[in-house]
C-alpha cells in the first residue's frame, strides 16, 4: 500500500473499496500478513467466499488467524460489536488486535441494511481509544452508491486504488441519526397492551401468536425469551407501560415492543456490561438471540423490533 495517512489515535477504521477478486485478495492478505509480523493478534470475519478466499491466500499462516463467517457470526449486524469485534479485541488486552470485518454485502436486504450502517458508524464509539485496526471491505461494484457513501461517512479513511486517503465525508452520528427511522407496525399485527401486572400475560400472548405463525422449538424459546426482557425493560425503564406487536414478514416472525422510555446511549445492547454491573443485559441478550433487531428512539419513546427466521 502507498500513500498511507498517518494517524496518532489509538483506533484505526479504513474502509476498503475493492474492484475486484485479486484486488481483495491483495489487500486483506497484505493487512493480515502485516499484523502477523507485528505480533498482533489477527481475526477476519467475513462472508464465507471470501473467507475462502483469505483463507487461501494466507496459506500456512491461516492457522495464526480467528477466521469466522460473518454470514454466521454477524447475521444480525446489531451483535458484530459485542460478539464478534469486542470479543476478540477484549480477549486479547492490553495489546493491539487488527481484524478484518465486512459486516455489509450484496446479499444483505433492505431491512437489514439500515442495522449495518449503524453498526459500521458505532464501532467508532465502541473502540474509541482502544488500541485497534478495523478494516472494513466494501465491493464498489456490487454495492450501490447509498452504501459506498455511507462507508465514507462512517470511516474515517478510505483504501481505494492503493491510497488511503481521509474522508472528508466522515461523520458516523449523522448516519447513527440518519437511520435512527421510525418503525410502524405492520396492520395485521397482533397488538396487547401491558404494565407491570400483565407481564406473564404480554409473554404468553406472544409465545401464542409467535407459534401460530410459524415459530417452533428454540425458535420459540428465544421469542419469549426476547420479549420477556423487552417487556421488563418497558415497565422498569420505559414509564410503567408498553405495547407489543406480533405479525409475520418476509418468511420471519416480527416481534416489536415500544414504550415512553428513551435511550440515551445509542450503544445499548451493543456495549458489554461492566463485570459486577446490576442490569444492561437485556438488549443485549435480543441482538443474541435475533436475526435482526431494528430501533427506533425520540422524544416519544422507544421502539425495538426484532426478526426471527421460522
Amino acid at each position: 500500500m502507498t500513500n498511507t495517512v498517518a494517524t496518532h489515535e489509538a483506533f484505526e477504521h479504513p474502509a476498503l473499496f475493492y474492484r475486484d477478486e485479486q484486488e481483495y485478495v491483495d489487500r486483506t492478505v497484505s493487512f493480515v500478513q502485516e499484523g502477523l509480523d507485528l505480533g498482533e493478534p489477527v481475526a477476519v470475519a467475513v462472508p464465507g467466499p471470501n473467507l475462502e478466499l483469505i483463507r487461501d491466500g494466507l496459506g500456512p499462516d491461516a492457522q495464526a488467524v480467528h477466521l469466522l463467517d460473518m454470514t454466521v457470526a454477524g447475521r444480525n449486524p446489531g451483535r458484530i460489536i459485542p460478539a464478534v469485534l469486542r470479543a476478540f479485541a477484549d480477549a486479547h488486552e492490553p495489546g493491539r488486535v487488527r481484524i478484518i470485518g465486512e459486516p455489509v454485502w450484496a446479499g444483505r436486504s433492505a431491512v437489514e441494511y439500515p442495522a449495518c450502517a449503524q453498526h459500521e458508524a458505532l464501532i467508532n464509539a465502541a473502540f474509541e481509544g482502544r488500541a485497534a485496526t478495523i478494516l472494513c471491505p466494501y465491493d464498489e461494484t456490487d454495492l450501490d452508491e447509498e452504501v459506498l457513501a455511507d462507508a465514507r461517512s462512517t470511516h474515517p479513511t478510505v483504501l481505494a486504488g492503493g491510497t488511503e486517503r481521509i474522508s472528508d465525508a466522515y461523520d458516523w452520528r449523522a448516519v447513527v441519526a440518519r437511520y435512527n427511522e421510525a418503525l410502524v407496525p405492520a396492520p395485521d399485527a397482533a397488538v396487547f397492551s401491558f404494565g407491570v401486572d400483565e407481564l406473564y400475560a404480554v409473554r404468553a400472548f406472544a409465545v401464542e401468536e409467535a407459534g401460530r405463525l410459524g415459530l417452533t422449538g428454540r425458535r420459540l424459546d428465544d421469542a419469549e425469551l426476547a420479549v420477556a426482557e423487552l417487556t421488563t425493560n418497558s415497565v422498569v425503564h420505559g414509564a410503567g407501560r408498553g405495547t407489543l406487536a406480533v405479525w409475520a414478514a418476509g418468511g420471519q416472525v416480527v416481534c416489536e415492543v415500544r414504550d415512553a422510555g428513551r435511550l440515551s446511549d445509542p450503544l445499548a445492547g451493543r456495549r458489554p456490561p461492566a463485570r459486577g454491573q446490576i442490569g444492561g443485559r437485556g438488549l443485549m441478550l435480543v441482538h443474541y438471540v435475533a436475526d435482526l433487531v431494528r430501533l427506533h428512539t425520540g422524544d416519544e419513546g422507544t421502539t425495538v423490533r426484532f426478526y426471527l427466521g421460522r
